[in-house]
């Protein structure tokens, strides 16, 4: 989702601004509190927030603490873990992050060191888990540009209220490797080619298992058609068809016609 001209104005302006202060916060490697301090800054400056009433500092949850949070009519809509600008982001960063979000039912959350902004979203699921749903790298960002512009809506006042970060959320699951690959590889894709290369090869009909095998092996990179995210885009793509399998035998089950009550005179 694209913002207005207004916010969009506002984006351009502030990247403008804070690109420099990063850099000389980076190569002067500031502590994880100054980090912080510039962190609220963008928050109220470039994403559209209070600064004094919808940025909470040190929010307790559980016994344990979260650097920010982002309060918006009385509701935590993003958690936010900081780190020195200097500090690599590590998983166990995200842990952290994600222990955070979980323990309080709040499915949005940021991993930030200022330059590099990460935004994840938690599946409550057993056991928890997470998608990263886009990276904001403000050493080479372009707020003049729209995909660029995008990413930082997400995050802003004005996008929660959009619903802007849940749309990219969903095409970012679904315009992936992963999901593509899943599609090409699906039986109701390789039924498509199927029925294609007969048009093309002049009635030769090729067996769905070695079209598989030529995609497999190849046209498709094998990382996209292996491992955890691939499995998941699998799953994903199984669940939908068997979805919508079960859905198109019960609107074409027949309907049972009730027989008019008999009378006495017959």
């Amino acid at each position: 989702m694209i913002p207005s001209k207004s916010v969009a104005d506002r984006i351009k302006r502030s990247v403008a601004k804070f690109q420099p202060v990063l850099r000389a916060a980076r190569d002067r490697d500031v502590n994880e509190s100054d980090t912080s301090g510039i962190v609220k800054d963008m928050l109220a400056e470039l994403f559209g927030y209070e600064k004094y009433q919808e940025v909470t500092s040190e929010l307790a949850i559980r016994g344990t603490f979260c650097d920010l949070a982002i309060r918006v009519d009385n509701k935590i809509e993003f958690l936010i873990e900081v780190k020195a600008i200097g500090t690599t982001l590590k998983e166990s960063h995200l842990r952290q992050a994600r222990d955070y979000g979980a323990n309080n039912g709040v499915p949005w959350v940021i991993l930030t060191n200022g330059m590099m902004w990460r935004v994840f979203k938690i599946r409550f699921e057993q056991p928890i888990s997470y998608d990263l749903v886009c990276d904001l790298d403000f050493s080479s960002i372009e707020g003049k540009l729209e995909g660029d512009q995008e990413k930082v809506f997400i995050i802003c006042k004005e996008g929660i209220s959009k619903d802007a970060r849940e749309q990219f959320y969903e095409k970012t699951r679904s315009l992936n490797r992963f999901v593509l690959g899943a599609l090409v590889m699906s039986d109701e894709v390789v039924s498509v080619i199927r029925r294609e290369l007969k048009k093309v090869s002049d009635g030769f009909l090729v067996a769905p298992e070695d079209i598989k095998k030529v995609l497999e092996n190849d046209v498709l990179k094998r990382d996209v058609i292996e491992g955890e995210e691939a499995q998941k885009a699998q799953s994903r793509l199984k669940r939908f068809y068997r979805k919508a399998s079960k859905e198109n035998v019960e609107d074409a089950a027949p309907e049972i016609q009730t027989p008019p009550e008999q009378t006495k005179d017959g």
